[in-house]
């Protein structure tokens, strides 16, 4: 009888150990299956997001050094597409954003290219740039701005190209535009410490040069 009781005994911890086992694998394994699968993913759409940028990239090269605008117009237009693929892929990644915009920009579709490097800065993607990286799309952004010629964004490209030198401090484009932005503001003394800081950065920088000669000594 005692050792009816022992067995019974066994069996009843061999159930409960059984219960336990089927819980956690109910409903831990499953999860970490889950999380491990969901990371897999991400790295895999990751990798093919970077392609299609890589691939975007290179043909948007080609379509700025095309010989003919019908060639310029094809390979910009592949190039959006390769970016938008990105895009599809890793929304949060402000490279691909950037690439639509300049791709765009090269259409002439000046306010999609706007809007497209709005959300390159935005809180959702700009995590994903460097300091540096982030004052270049600034810079990008007050470029289209300044090329829609409206004399109401003014202040709003100096403020983004405030911001450009300074997360970029060795950035001599961006130092010569704010410069030019405040000439076109008869900022005269403003603008000519930024053109005295872009050819500090680039002693040859024409534009830079020729700004300061036509300004006069400070």
């Amino acid at each position: 009888m005692f050792s009816q009781m022992v067995d019974d005994i066994l069996i009843q911890i061999g159930l409960v150990l059984l219960v336990v086992v089927t819980f956690l694998f109910i409903h831990s394994v499953p999860q970490k299956v889950l999380a491990n699968l969901r990371l897999r993913l991400k790295s895999k759409s990751g990798i093919q997001s970077k392609r299609h940028f890589v691939l975007g990239a290179q043909l948007l090269a080609q379509a700025r050094s095309a010989s003919s605008k019908s060639s310029a117009a094809s390979l910009s237009k592949q190039a959006l597409d390769e970016a938008d693929k990105a895009i599809a892929l890793d929304p949060k990644d402000a490279a691909a954003h950037i690439l639509k915009a300049l791709a765009l920009d090269v259409q002439g579709f000046k306010t999609s290219a706007l809007d497209a490097i709005d959300v390159a800065l935005s809180p959702l993607c700009r995590k994903s740039l460097v300091d540096a990286e982030r004052g270049d799309a600034l810079l990008k952004r007050a470029e289209i701005k300044m090329s829609m010629n409206r004399p109401a964004r003014l202040d709003s490209v100096i403020e983004d190209l405030t911001l450009a030198v300074k997360l970029s401090p060795e950035n001599a484009k961006a130092f010569c535009s704010l410069g030019e932005c405040y000439e076109e503001k008869k900022m005269t003394e403003e603008a000519k410490k930024a053109y005295e800081e872009a050819l500090k950065l680039h002693p040859r920088f024409a534009a830079a040069k020729e700004a300061l000669d036509r300004l006069g000594p400070s």
